[in-house]
């Protein structure tokens, strides 16, 4: 089978719309890949600057209330505190409802669906107060601008990104041998978390051909790389193992002062290794085609993968083109709750006009709690390798329930008149909709019911 317009956007994409035609083609989804970002700038979410400036308010409002002298000094201080934090809460619900106009809204689906598997991909979570709301500045600025460029690129960013730093705790990593041990008297603590992670999960794989004593050399040449939420990343030689160290037969470092330059080119080579190509290449199309996805698939974009350098576009433009993609039409992979939700809004043609935004308790009761319910906290995973793709981690009788109870609420929270569910059938699953289910929706009792038929059948469950 070949490439399908109406399968590629429920596939590749947010699901289809009333509002944006399909791509005639695959050049022509992967060449939107490559234009202008129209849904970030017709629905903006905070860049990390702007998040950095809101981190730097929340210290200098902590500051202010240690050196409050009085009791009604220090009142004021909790106030302004409290308003500091409920804005902050407030931006962050705006930015989940944000990226659902994302989805709902763009002409450019596949782009939304790779920032959220490579968001996913490179999971972090802040673990305290401001910083726990950190993730979208994280992927708006690590993320999105290299969806198209080359892995490596992304993977630097990703890896010196304050967030993952801080998520991974690798702003206390020192070198046993670092300037910064004699300071502190002989204490020092070499922190092996992003080595690992960068190792296990970002590059080589679990399987990949790498050794505790290469996590651990890894480890050691990370160290220096620092951050602080009000200043942003910064490289501490002080901080750094001296000498050079060897990963995968590879040695790197040896430089005095230590440089940032030794890491940079480290992270390179994985991105460059043959088990990055392949376990990236496997990851994508377990994601987008099937749990078990077929091999050939899995190689040939492995193989572009290597002979392109890592070139994120010409990898996607393979797995396009391969025939194992189009196999069996809607009968893929179950979609995770953000893909489910996000293809009814777009199907709905749900505008910004009907979005909760400003509206914390419309966000917490029309969203958030529906995806804790469904399995799926608003960023919130168990740990670093991100969300289970299995159709068995979503689809449970307690979730499958909680979108049932969704279907049945939203469109009444969100939209001023029910439409007709016949017409949202068609718009939502076109010439793949099956009669069975046409029957069906045109059967139902009222247009609630209706509606919640097509988008709880598997036509529509499944990508």
């Amino acid at each position: 089978m070949a490439y399908d317009p109406h399968l590629a956007e429920i596939r590749f994409g947010t699901g289809l719309s009333p509002r944006q035609d399909p791509a005639p083609s695959a050049a022509r989804m992967l060449a939107r890949l490559s234009g202008p970002d129209l849904a970030a700038q017709a629905f903006p979410i905070e860049d990390w600057p702007g998040f950095q400036t809101r981190l730097r308010e929340a210290a200098e409002l902590t500051e202010i209330r240690k050196a409050a002298r009085t009791d009604e000094a220090l009142r004021a201080a909790k106030k302004e505190q409290n308003l500091h934090n409920k804005a902050a809460r407030k931006a962050r619900a705006d930015w989940v409802l944000q990226m659902f106009l994302r989805r709902a809204q763009t002409p450019d689906g596949l782009r939304e669906r790779l920032t959220a598997f490579w968001a996913d991909h490179f999971t972090v979570r802040g673990k305290f107060g401001i910083p726990r709301r950190g993730v979208a500045p994280f992927a708006e600025n690590a993320i999105r601008p290299h969806l198209a460029g080359r892995f490596a690129d992304m993977l630097i960013a990703a890896t010196t990104a304050p967030m993952m730093l801080h998520y991974l705790d690798q702003a206390s990593s020192i070198g046993p041998n670092a300037p910064e041990v004699k300071r502190r008297g002989g204490r020092a603590g070499l922190n092996e978390n992003l080595a690992r992670e960068v190792m296990e999960l970002h590059t080589l794989g679990v399987d990949g051909p790498y050794t505790q004593d290469d996590v651990r050399q890894l480890a050691e040449l990370l160290t220096g790389l620092s951050f602080t939420f009000e200043g942003g990343f910064v490289f501490q030689p002080r901080y750094a193992e001296p000498g050079p160290e060897t990963v995968l037969g590879q040695s790197y470092g040896g430089a005095e002062p230590p440089q940032l330059a030794e890491v940079t080119a480290a992270l390179e080579d994985l991105a460059r290794h043959p088990a990055t190509a392949r376990h990236l290449a496997r990851k994508l199309a377990v994601h987008f085609v099937a749990d078990d996805p077929p091999e050939a698939l899995v190689a040939d974009m492995a193989a572009r993968y290597a002979e392109t350098e890592g070139q994120l576009a010409e990898v996607y433009a393979v797995l396009l083109d391969h025939p194992a993609a189009w196999a069996n039409p809607l009968a893929g992979n179950v979609k995770q709750p953000v893909d489910f939700i996000g293809s009814v809004l777009r199907a709905l043609d749900v505008g910004a006009a009907q979005m909760p935004l400003g509206n914390e308790k419309g966000f917490n009761i029309g969203f958030a709690a529906p995806l804790a319910q469904m399995g799926q906290p608003w960023e919130q995973p168990n740990g670093p390798d991100g969300w289970p793709e299995g159709d068995g981690a979503w689809i449970t009788p307690q979730r499958y329930a909680a979108r049932l109870q969704w279907l049945t609420s939203a469109p009444l929270l969100l939209l001023d008149e029910v439409p007709d569910p016949r017409e949202v059938l068609q718009t939502a699953l076109g010439p793949l909709a099956p009669e069975g289910l046409r029957f069906a929706v045109a059967a139902a009792q009222t247009r609630i019911e209706g509606l919640s038929l097509a988008f709880a059948a598997p036509a529509f469950q499944r990508m």
